[in-house]
């Protein structure tokens, strides 16, 4: 209900609990309003008492002691709802929880709906977070999750996955979980970024690439895979000299990636192992294309990359 603030009874950033007043507004109107209602309704109450009493006396029809009756009963209703109307005007604490800064003051009018403080609960804490659509049958309740805030580097978290989305996002193909995590040291903060992690099976062999490689499309993913290609008779160089011996082309190549880790990219179709793929300079080739191999400059490929801050 709107009104204007007689007094705040909260300090910011406190902890408080379930049903504390945090805000008192002025009920002056509302409780003159509710005298006058409890006197009608007293009257009404003598009077259908009376009226029930001259009825034993056959003195007043049925009729007028119904009414009477009625007539009690509706000014006690009115009674009831000017008092939930002054209830209204006590703001408590919904549940126990951590009070943010006061965004309003003193004497000021408030309508209603407007926003009076903050109220977080800190322990336990729900994160929210997405996973793509073919995760989706590996994600049940009671998981075990492991979660990372940037804003406490070195610390982990460990909570379990207490609800999952019954929807996938058409738009991302993405659907949501929520995980529950014990917070009662209160390090936890809502709004803050955090990294998840889960386990998903045992250790397996899979080949990897860096993600140098690979060419990503909308309409897939590729690379260029080297090989050898015989030369053909008489072929010389930019100097004019013969070159003999097969020479190293690549050839454009569409794979299926899987999971990523650090700099590396899992490759589940489209290559074998010991094949030659191009890491650098992807741009500038195309298929049939001539090069030369220079493994001196080597890509990044560290499973848990820590590159710095510039």
């Amino acid at each position: 209900a709107g009104g204007v603030i007689r007094s705040i009874e909260f300090q910011p950033g406190q902890q408080v609990a379930a049903g504390t007043v945090l805000v008192r507004l002025n009920t002056a109107n509302e409780q003159a309003t509710l005298n006058a209602l409890e006197t009608s309704a007293r009257l009404a109450s003598v009077q259908a008492q009376r009226c029930q009493q001259l009825a034993k006396d056959k003195l007043v029809s049925l009729d007028d002691v119904q009414q009477r009756v009625a007539a009690a009963a509706s000014a006690r209703a009115q009674v009831e709802a000017q008092r939930a109307l002054i209830a209204q005007k006590t703001i408590r604490a919904p549940f126990t929880g951590v009070l943010g800064l006061r965004k309003v003051n003193l004497g000021q009018y408030v309508a209603p709906g407007t926003p009076m403080v903050s109220l977080q609960q800190l322990d336990p804490i729900y994160l929210d977070f997405s996973l793509p659509e073919q995760q989706v049958a590996k994600m049940v309740e009671g998981i075990a999750v492991r979660a990372s805030v940037d804003a406490l580097p070195g610390k982990t978290f460990d909570g379990r996955i207490t609800a999952v989305e019954s929807q996938v996002d058409p738009n991302t193909r993405n659907f949501k979980a929520q995980a529950t995590f014990q917070n009662p040291d209160g390090a936890l903060r809502p709004g803050s970024f955090a990294k998840v992690g889960f386990a998903q099976g045992g250790e397996r062999d899979v080949l990897v690439i860096p993600q140098t490689a690979v060419s990503f499309n909308p309409y897939g993913n590729a690379v260029f895979v080297i090989g050898k290609t015989a030369r053909k008779p008489g072929e010389k160089d930019m100097q004019g000299n013969d070159i003999t011996g097969d020479k190293l082309v690549v050839t454009q190549r569409f794979i299926k990636t899987g999971a990523t880790r650090g700099d590396l990219v899992a490759v589940t179709d489209g290559l074998k192992a010991g094949e030659r793929v191009v890491t650098s300079g992807l741009l500038k080739l195309r298929n049939d294309a001539e090069v030369t191999i220079n493994d001196a400059i080597q890509p990044s490929a560290d499973a848990n990359p820590t590159p710095e801050n510039r």
